[in-house]
This record gives C-alpha cells, sequence and structure tokens, in this order.
C-alpha cells in the first residue's frame, strides 16, 4: 500500500505540480516526501493525490495541490522564516510549511479540524508547528511579527491585524482578496509602513469567517469545479 502511494505522490507532483510551471525544488520534494493520505479522511485517501478538492470535517474542503503549491511558490521561503498559517484545515499545507520554513504557526476556527490535524502533525513528527484555535482574520499578535503569511479563505479585504503582524522588513503574505463569487491571489509586501500589493491569478476560495472578514450568515456560492478551499 505504501509504494502505492508513493507511486502516486510522484504522479502528483509531476503531472499536476511540475507540469504547471512549479519548479521550486524545496517544495517539489516536500510534496514527495509527505504523505497526504494521511491528513484526509480514509474514505478519502486514494482522492488526496487527486487534483481535485476533498470534503472535510465541519463542511470545509481541502485544496488541489497545484493551488498550495503556487502559493507556497509566491512566498519564496527560504527555510528560516517565522509563518504564520490562517487556516489550518486538514494540516497538509501546515507539514508542507514545517519543510520550508524554520517556526510555524497554525490558526484554525474549526476545534475539530484544528485538533485532528495536531494529532496528524504529532503523530508523523512535526516538532517545529504550534496549532491554535481562534478568528483567523485577526492573527496571532502574541506570535507576530512573522517574515511571511499564508490565508487559505478569501477576505473581502486586507484584514488590518494580519497586515500588522507582517514582519516590518520585507514581511510577505498571500491570500485571496474579493467577493463570495470571484477573488483574486494577492501577494503583500511590507517595507516599513508602506505596502506593496501584487494582484495574481483569479480565484474561487470559501469566506475567511471572522471580525475582519466575512459573517458566518453570509451564503457562499457552492460550485464544485472553481479553485475554491476553506482550509488546506
Amino acid at each position: 500500500m505504501d509504494k502505492r502511494f508513493q507511486i502516486l505522490r510522484e504522479q502528483m507532483v509531476r503531472t499536476q505540480v511540475e507540469a504547471r510551471g512549479i519548479d521550486d525544488f524545496r517544495i517539489l520534494e516536500a510534496m514527495r516526501q509527505i504523505p497526504r493520505h494521511e491528513f484526509v479522511q480514509p474514505q478519502y485517501s486514494f482522492k488526496a493525490y487527486e487534483d481535485t478538492t476533498i470534503p472535510l470535517l465541519e463542511k470545509q474542503t481541502a485544496s488541489q495541490p497545484y493551488v498550495i503549491a503556487l502559493m507556497l511558490q509566491t512566498l519564496g521561503l527560504r527555510g528560516d522564516e517565522r509563518v504564520l498559517e490562517v487556516g489550518t484545515g486538514s494540516g497538509y499545507q501546515t507539514a508542507l510549511l514545517c519543510h520550508l520554513a524554520g517556526e510555524v504557526y497554525t490558526l484554525e476556527r474549526h476545534a475539530r479540524l484544528a485538533d485532528r490535524a495536531a494529532r496528524t502533525l504529532g503523530r508523523l513528527g512535526y516538532d517545529n508547528v504550534d496549532v491554535h484555535i481562534g478568528d483567523g482574520s485577526q492573527g496571532l499578535a502574541d506570535m507576530a511579527p512573522f517574515d511571511a503569511i499564508i490565508v487559505t479563505a478569501a477576505a473581502p479585504a486586507l484584514p488590518y491585524p494580519l497586515r500588522a503582524q507582517l514582519h516590518p522588513q520585507g514581511g510577505r503574505m498571500i491570500l485571496p482578496i474579493g467577493d463570495l463569487y470571484q477573488q483574486y491571489l494577492e501577494l503583500v509586501t511590507r517595507f516599513g509602513k508602506r505596502w506593496e500589493i501584487e494582484q495574481m491569478r483569479r480565484v474561487r476560495f470559501a469566506p475567511l469567517i471572522g471580525r475582519y472578514g466575512f459573517k458566518s450568515h453570509d451564503k457562499r456560492p457552492n460550485n464544485d469545479q472553481d479553485d475554491r478551499l476553506a482550509s488546506v
């Protein structure tokens, strides 16, 4: 069985990630190593390596591998960064961050998801990560500043607390910004009191729920064919 999953991982990296322009060696190697099937419910084990979203607990979804790789490559992690992940989800992207950065802090609003991800990460031996439960739109001020922030749900505007928690000397954040139906990935880089924003590809993510995001009663689109995720 392990050999089968190893073959599926290699196919995933080669056909879904490398073939679409992801060329960061460290990301590719991490994706080849991490058993993504361990992070999803058993009935979805073999779907873990497909180019599709995967259902999680709390009616959340895990994103396609390519979307994860694209966001990580855009951050340009070198290996020594202090990183905040907003939206722990399954914990798979968290594991990738543990390979790519020095310290990882991950924040999830659903306690069941956070607990399951923490158990999986611990079982697989990741010890450079802290899992927190709370409002992702407010970040983790006590642990700031962060060299990089990655947000895996869409905000209507750049959340002020997350912007303020970026390191003033080149801190960078990637997140989707827009309404409930259409967003764009944006890369935000901080230089002191100045922020540079680069708009990238169009996407459709599930909403970031919280004080500086969408409200829990806001309706989100239901279209499984779109690139979207609430958690990864």
